[in-house]
Order: structure tokens, then C-alpha cells, then sequence
């Protein structure tokens, strides 16, 4: 529980509640990985029902028998909380701000690495802006430091789909389907085939399974909150540019794009690396080949496991 919280706003918050798992190491016996989670993910990294198990365990590319792994719940995301006000006035630099303060009160000394993926990617560029100094290795995977206007019109879009829907968590996440696979990725897998008992074409059984998978662990106010804090992504939101931003940091940089991304486009990727390499930013770029899209980062993870052995 942090008490007397201040947003970046200045507004005041008296108490907000920041549950979290640890994998691994103890904390304070071993370095120390930060994983920010995805949009409807939580703290559940690793494990057997853990959304990254294939990456983070026992003799993984992230070796739990070598790092504490640490993982906060984005609060609002409706995992391990109790009571969270969706009222409040957050954006992503304040979850930021949050997690910074609660490292804090963990009394960790510096992190070994922030890795993240999607808006976790996008919160781990938040809190390098932030604090510099942070960590020695950040991973930004499928995400970007702003909000694009192509997420933001996509976010808005779900925002209206949620807000007016009959059936809102369920067709909100039929339309993000749609844009975190592509569609060579969803042609290839379903060949236009069809479901006989359902009657109905393979692609509308699996999108329909999706949403209702979903409905039934994800609350509508969560999926509005977190939507809200996706289209806030804005490291340069008091007008302070990207390159002040990140221009103290000592870490290296490591960005991961997936080529076929139509949500987090790789091309952002590459402007960001020029301008960071031009101000002499330790800075790599590794690009995930799959034609599945933005949630190549969740199947991929032979690729995922390559680039992370290298790195660790």
C-alpha cells in the first residue's frame, strides 16, 4: 500500500494498493528483473499458468535460479485488487511513478533490467524517463515511448466499442484481435475453412472464443481503465523532448519490433533508435520475423529466447 501519493498533476491520492509476485531469487539475494505486463496481463510471469512461462522459469532465457523476477499489477487491472477507484485521474507516467515508489519501499538498490511488452513496453519507457538511473538494461518489446495517432484513433475505437456495445468486453477484444494478429497470419491459419457444427467460418469461431475467454476474467471497467492508460503514453507529455528525456541514462537500451506489428508500427522503432544513436544513447534494435503481428511477442519465443540469451 503506498499512502500520500502524488501524480505527476500534482493531484493527491491518500492511499492506492500495488500488489505484485516474485519469481526466483529472493529479493535482495540476486539482480533484480522488472516485467511489465500487457494490456489485459498481470504479475502471473511465470509458472505453469504464468502468460511468459516459456521465457521466465527454472533454466529459461530469463533463469529464475539466477534473478529475482519481479512483476507489479498495472492497479486497475482487476488481478489480486481490492476496491480500486476507476475514477482516478491517472495516465501511464503515473503508473510509472508508482512502481518507482514502490521499488523504492521494496528497498531495492538498482535493477538489473526493465522488460516489458506492449503497454508494459510502453510503461517501461515511462519509468526510464523518469528515473534515468533505474536500471542497467531496458527492453521495450512491441511498444513505443508516445501513443501514435494510429493507437490513439484504435483506443478511441475501443473505447466507443466498450462504451456501446451490448456485449462490450467480448467485441472489444474481437476488434484488438484483429490488430494484434495480421492478416496474412489469420489466413494462413484458417484457410477460409469452417466450423460445420457451428456453422460459421473457423476465424469467427476462434475471434468468438477469444472475447468470451476474456468477458469472463476481465471486468469492462478494467478494460476501460487500461484502454484509457494505453492512449495516455506520452514520455514528452510536459513538452520536455524525447532525447532530454532519456539523455542521462546510463542503461543500454535494447528495443524489440516485430516487422509484421500493425499496432506498434517498427518503423517508430527505427526513428527512435537513429535519434537515440545520434545523441550517442546505448542503444540495439532487434526485430522479432513472424507474420503474426503485434502478438508476436507472446508466440515467438524461440526468437524471444535468442534475443534474451544474448543479452543476459
Amino acid at each position: 500500500m503506498l499512502e500520500d501519493f502524488e501524480t505527476l498533476s500534482g493531484s493527491k491520492i491518500k492511499k492506492i494498493q500495488i500488489s505484485y509476485q516474485v519469481f526466483g531469487k529472493k529479493l535482495g539475494s540476486a539482480p533484480v528483473i522488472l516485467v511489465n505486463h500487457a494490456l489485459t496481463g498481470n504479475s502471473l510471469v511465470s509458472g505453469i499458468n504464468g502468460w511468459w512461462n516459456e521465457i521466465i522459469g527454472f533454466e529459461k532465457p530469463i533463469d529464475t535460479t539466477k534473478y529475482s523476477v519481479l512483476s507489479f499489477n498495472i492497479p486497475g487491472n482487476g488481478f489480486n485488487e481490492n476496491n480500486f477507484d476507476f475514477n482516478l485521474d491517472l495516465n501511464l507516467g503515473d503508473i510509472a511513478l508508482l512502481f518507482i515508489k514502490a521499488i523504492d519501499k521494496l528497498k531495492l538498490a538498482k535493477l538489473h533490467a526493465i522488460i516489458g511488452g506492449s503497454i508494459g513496453g510502453c510503461l517501461t519507457w515511462e519509468m526510464i524517463a523518469l528515473n534515468n538511473d533505474l536500471a542497467s538494461i531496458i527492453i521495450p518489446v512491441a511498444a513505443d515511448w508516445k501513443a501514435t495517432d494510429w493507437l490513439i484513433a484504435n483506443t478511441f475505437l475501443q473505447d466507443r466499442i466498450l462504451k456501446n456495445s451490448r456485449d462490450p468486453v467480448s467485441d472489444a477484444r474481437i476488434h484488438a484481435m484483429t490488430f494484434y494478429r495480421t492478416p496474412k497470419s489469420l489466413n494462413t491459419r484458417f484457410t477460409r475453412t469452417k466450423n460445420l457444427d457451428k456453422n460459421m467460418y473457423n476465424v469467427e469461431s476462434w475471434l468468438s472464443h477469444h472475447g468470451t475467454k476474456l468477458r469472463q476474467r476481465f471486468s469492462l471497467e478494467s478494460y476501460l481503465f487500461m484502454n484509457k492508460l494505453l492512449s495516455s503514453t506520452n514520455i514528452t507529455r510536459d513538452g520536455e523532448s524525447f532525447i532530454n528525456k532519456i539523455s542521462k541514462t546510463k542503461s543500454s537500451i535494447h528495443l524489440i519490433s516485430v516487422d509484421s506489428d500493425i499496432f506498434f508500427l517498427p518503423d517508430e522503432d527505427h526513428k527512435t533508435y537513429s535519434i537515440a544513436k545520434k545523441n550517442n544513447i546505448d542503444i540495439k534494435i532487434h526485430i522479432l520475423n513472424s507474420i503474426h503481428g503485434h502478438d508476436a511477442f507472446l508466440i515467438e519465443t524461440k526468437q524471444i529466447s535468442d534475443i534474451f540469451t544474448k543479452i543476459f
